[in-house]
């Protein structure tokens, strides 16, 4: 067959699937549902959109538009809505991940990963299986890891304050999320913070995973074809997400040939020695590992090294940036820090017990978080057998439901019309019904039962350093930034870029 015929036979099934899709919309029962005109007829306009970044600001505005329900693809749809979240996401919801969080996982259904699984089943029982090595009573045996890299990044600063020059702070905010989740997940430092590098390009790995999953989720059926040929490509390292895998492996096997901690039957520590979670999982394996096997095991900590480093970063970067851009709340913050009784020129390690009860603190990283929580795309459901209705639309089973932070966290009738402000003092209002209704739908971290599993940890060290930061640091915007906004980069992760700063020691 010649090319002529070979392009001939192409055009002729896309032209066919575009009829298809024309007659679909016709008869849809969502058909009046408003959204962009090319959404009705493809995915083309949610995958072009997302590429260049404007997703979320489009989604904004399409809401702001048309109100709760707005279409950005033939069968999916934006929900901003708090009684249609209780339906998607709520106890007891029935509505699976959709087809989109298949590039997240390796195209092999049984190997699955707790983010991508969209078997509800098999996710709540594995899930079970970590939930405890997670949990906010598991934090204190995490403070002297945390400790450990704030101490070294404020070397780090120190360092860079004696240049004077302007660094790029995200990317030093990601070493040092790095570092610490490799100390909670080994007991070992991976080394971003001694020299501020991409250590073995896992960085570089996970913003090539963050862009492939994000666009080739779209259209998923891609996927088995895609992966075995970007690996391969890549060669014996493989790529994104099996090369930040492979990396997690090796450190695995280091583990394995040092001495191995004590621990109690139910894997915790002795009293006063920080466990990390190789320990734990080593222990839950040996006790039972027909129930907690070594794909578990590896599962957990590949899931620490592909989700642990981004959200962190990124909201600390978030708070930083947002602090500096709003003077008036850095310098009330600090105030705060310095009048902690327990915060004295001696201490630097401000506890997370004691970070609780800074209720500015507190406000600070809600607030910023508010504005810009990490993921920027809608958390895809899809209505299960029997449809639903949802703010008073019934939709068919299948159909591909979600909502996306960025616009329930931007919506006036929730937060009023200062909503695009950054005001932290809207949480310290004693409208206790007020503050009921923000608080459930604050949702950086997800929502329901699929809600991000290592948020205590990255609200640990997010309340840790923060106070340190602000206590003994001061920090220049760039001149750039100082007249507008700041430059990101918006696939699933909203990623900051060049978030440059000057630092210097505070004198005062």
């Amino acid at each position: 067959m010649d090319l002529t015929a070979v392009v001939g036979a192409v055009a002729v099934l896309a032209g066919i699937h575009a009829i298809i899709q024309f007659l679909k919309a016709l008869v849809s029962p969502l058909r009046s549902v408003p959204g962009p005109i090319a959404a009705r007829f493809t995915d083309l306009w949610y995958f072009w959109t997302v590429y260049r970044g404007r997703f979320r600001a489009e989604n904004i505005a399409l809401h702001h538009k048309h109100g709760e329900i707005v279409r950005y693809g033939p069968n999916r749809y934006s929900i901003c809505s708090s009684s249609g979240q209780k339906i998607i996401y709520g106890h007891g919801s029935k509505f699976p991940k959709s087809s989109w969080y298949r590039t997240w996982s390796n195209p092999n259904p049984d190997q699955w990963n707790l983010f991508a699984d969209q078997n509800m089943k098999r996710h709540n029982e594995n899930r079970r299986q970590f939930q405890s090595a997670y949990s906010m009573t598991s934090l204190v045996s995490y403070e002297s890891y945390v400790d450990e890299c704030a101490d070294i990044f404020s070397q780090r600063l120190k360092e860079i304050a004696r240049t004077g020059v302007f660094a790029d702070m995200g990317h030093w905010l990601q070493c040092y999320a790095f570092d610490v989740i490799g100390l909670i997940t080994y007991s070992k430092r991976l080394g971003f913070l001694d020299s501020g590098k991409d250590i073995e390009g896992v960085i570089a790995a996970l913003e090539d995973h963050l862009r492939y999953g994000t666009l080739v989720g779209i259209f998923p059926w891609l996927h088995p074809y895609l992966t075995p040929l970007r690996n391969w490509l890549a060669g014996s390292a493989g790529a994104g997400r099996t090369y930040v895998l492979k990396f997690t492996q090796e450190r695995i096997a280091e583990y394995q040939k040092a001495e191995p901690k004590t621990v109690t039957q139910n894997g915790e520590a002795d009293p006063g020695t920080a466990v990390d979670f190789l320990t734990k999982f080593f222990s839950k394996h040996a006790k039972d590992p027909g129930t907690f096997t070594m794909y578990h095991l590896a599962m957990g900590c590949g899931s620490n090294m592909v989700a642990g480093s981004d959200t962190t970063a990124i909201s600390l970067s978030v708070i930083l940036y947002y602090l500096l851009k709003n003077r008036p709340t850095f310098d009330a913050l600090r105030k705060e820090i310095d009048s902690h009784p327990e915060n004295g020129e001696s201490s630097n390690h401000t506890t997370f017990k004691q970070s609780q009860d800074m209720p500015y603190l507190q406000a600070v990283i809600k607030e910023a978080l508010r504005l810009h929580p990490a993921t920027g795309l809608p958390l895809e459901r899809v209505v299960p057998p029997g449809g639903a209705t949802i703010c008073e639309k019934f939709f068919p089973e299948g159909t591909i439901v979600g909502t996306n932070t960025w616009v329930v966290h931007r919506d006036p009738s929730l937060w009023g019309a200062d909503a695009d402000d950054f005001k932290p003092e809207r949480w310290l209002i004693e409208d206790k019904e007020k503050l009921s209704c923000m608080e459930r739908n604050w949702i950086p971290f997800g929502l329901g039962s699929r809600n991000c599993i290592g948020r205590h940890i990255s609200f640990l060290e997010i309340s840790k350093l923060i106070p340190r930061l602000v206590r003994n640091f001061n920090f220049e915007l760039d001149e750039e930034l100082k007249g507008r906004m700041w430059n990101t980069t918006g696939y699933w992760f909203v990623k900051p870029r060049n978030f440059r700063l000057k630092v210097s020691v505070r004198q005062d």
